[in-house]
């Protein structure tokens, strides 16, 4: 979904349900209930992405790619100029201090794993933002049909110098890539730009995504990419 219709509509409300949290319990746990469901929360934390902390990096022609969890205080500044930047917030709608990406990165943070934002640095250096997501876990999932672990991405492209050249298609194809490696449950990789941005659509159908069809989101009438974990990489 739209990242800014989460506050609205419950995309950060990142708190697992008290009988998810239960899978993750061990028998013969002898903690106090608090300290259980905090032990297990943590565990599940860790669980939902598949530890993308440590998915590492991947060549590509551009350079060497990293997906690299935001640190706030280290990271809001240069996140917050992109998003500042009019062909950036044309779409993402998080333009203006510093505080409102600040909160935004935070509640993310401040939850229990189901998304994850990211800085992608080419060779070291900071250039686009990523949010990794479990589709089936957020409120995409009222919208269409999605699967158990469908792994959902949204970013985007920091700096002006970086857009229109094809890096894009193929950071998203790296992506796609990392995600269906490091995550044997997950069949499929999921996009939901706006319709009306045709350079991002075009870039996920570039990197190998079908647009599957269109769905009417809270804020934005998006298309929605998928890519299909095929034969090959499900050996």
């Amino acid at each position: 979904m739209n990242p800014t219709d989460a506050s609205a509509d419950d995309t950060l409300d990142l708190h697992l349900p008290e009988e998810f949290v239960a899978l993750f319990r061990t028998a013969g746990d002898d903690a106090t209930g608090d300290e259980v469901a905090e032990a297990a929360t943590a565990r599940a934390r860790g669980d939902l992405l598949d530890g993308l902390a440590d998915w590492g990096p991947s060549e590509t022609s551009a350079g060497v790619f990293h997906l690299v969890p935001v640190d706030v205080e280290r990271d809001v500044a240069l996140i917050a100029r992109w998003m500042n930047d009019p062909a950036v917030a044309a779409y993402w709608e998080l333009s203006g201090p510093q505080s409102v990406t600040a909160d935004h990165l935070r509640a993310q943070l401040a939850g229990d794993g189901r998304s994850v934002p990211c800085l992608g640095t080419l060779d070291g250096v900071p250039m686009s933002y990523w949010e990794i997501y479990r589709a089936d876990l957020d409120p995409l999932a009222r919208y269409c049909p999605v699967r158990p672990h469908d792994t959902g991405v949204h970013l985007l492209i920091g700096e002006d110098a970086d857009r229109g050249r094809g890096l894009g298609t193929e950071l998203i194809g790296t992506v796609a890539d990392l995600v269906l490696a490091a995550r044997p449950a997950c069949t499929r990789v999921l996009a939901e730009p706006d319709v009306r941005n045709r350079s991002s659509v075009a870039a996920f159908l570039g990197a190998g995504f079908r647009r599957a069809a269109e769905v009417d989101l809270p804020g934005k009438r998006a298309a929605l990419m998928i890519r299909e974990r095929v034969a090959r990489e499900a050996r």
